[in-house]
């Protein structure tokens, strides 16, 4: 298992970003973000699930995967002429399977981690991911999950106890009308964080317009509940956004705090440890 590394401060962004059904008017005003935070000394932000596409079926199928890979393309090169890295929400073609997505790329603009969401929520236009994904954004191990994933703890647990220190969450979760939902999310992510001593940077969609259906309220189906999030490794929220802003984060992590403590202490349980390191071998080293 990797060492915990000490890189402080790093300043990370978490972008509660609306995405409309046009890619290449999502891909600008990420570009936008991107220029903006490396201006401000981001090393690392992040952007909701599908903010490239929005999280809207119709949307992603209308999508042809060239305008797909131009979309990557144009933010590999924004990471690479600001210097900053990004994990991004955006659907991918693999092998002619289409993936709920999640790109990361560092400041070099090379794509180092390319994570398909594998536990999925009822999506019908994508198939479940089969793998965990693990990089270095300036030598800080990460890892990243997206959405209904926050919900499986080994999801998290074997990527920290393969040295990752911060996890990028994504999401577009139910909205502010599925109310018995919104505080569970954020106990889900704030455990994640505290049972593992790793920080977390969630970047959600906000809410979108609200209509009645049927007399009841409904959102938009390509918008949230807002409270995207920066948690310490000690589960304590250190930024939340608000429900309906795009509202920005940014916050400086000491990485010192990042432990890895508890997941470490499970390892070494005589009862636990032969079962963790088998579920290990499923996860690769950083890409370089």
């Amino acid at each position: 298992m990797n060492k915990t590394a000490r890189h402080s401060p790093f300043r990370v962004a978490s972008v509660q970003f609306r995405s409309s059904p046009h890619v290449e008017r999502n891909v600008a005003r990420i570009v936008e973000h991107l220029h903006r935070l490396s201006q401000q000394g981001v090393r690392a932000a992040a952007f909701p699930e599908c903010a490239v596409t929005s999280y809207d079926e119709k949307a992603i199928r209308a999508t042809a995967p060239e305008q797909l890979s131009h979309a990557e393309r144009e933010i590999s090169t924004a990471c690479r002429e600001n210097g900053i890295s990004v994990v991004v929400g955006i659907p991918y073609w693999e092998h002619g399977t289409l993936y709920n997505g999640a790109l990361a790329f560092d400041p070099t603009g090379k794509c180092v981690a390319r994570y398909a969401k594998i536990q999925l929520a009822g999506e019908k236009w994508c198939a479940s991911g089969t793998r965990f994904a693990m990089f270095n954004f300036d030598s800080v191990p990460c890892s990243v999950i997206i959405c209904h994933d926050e919900r499986y703890p080994e999801l998290v647990r074997l990527p920290v106890l393969a040295g990752a220190q911060i996890i990028f969450y994504i999401s577009c979760e139910s909205d502010i009308t599925a109310e018995t939902k919104i505080a569970p999310y954020r106990a889900q992510i704030q455990a994640r964080a505290m049972e593992n001593s790793v920080f977390v940077v969630h970047a959600n969609a906000p809410m979108g317009n609200v209509r009645m259906r049927n007399g009841k309220p409904r959102g938009e189906a390509a918008g949230s509940n807002g409270h995207s999030r920066i948690i310490k490794p000690d589960g304590n929220i250190v930024a939340e956004a608000s429900i309906w802003g795009e509202d920005v984060l940014v916050a400086d992590l000491d990485m010192s705090l990042a432990t890895r403590h508890f997941a470490l202490r499970s390892l070494q349980s005589p009862l636990l440890r032969s079962w963790w390191e088998a579920g290990l071998r499923l996860v690769p080293p950083p890409t370089r």
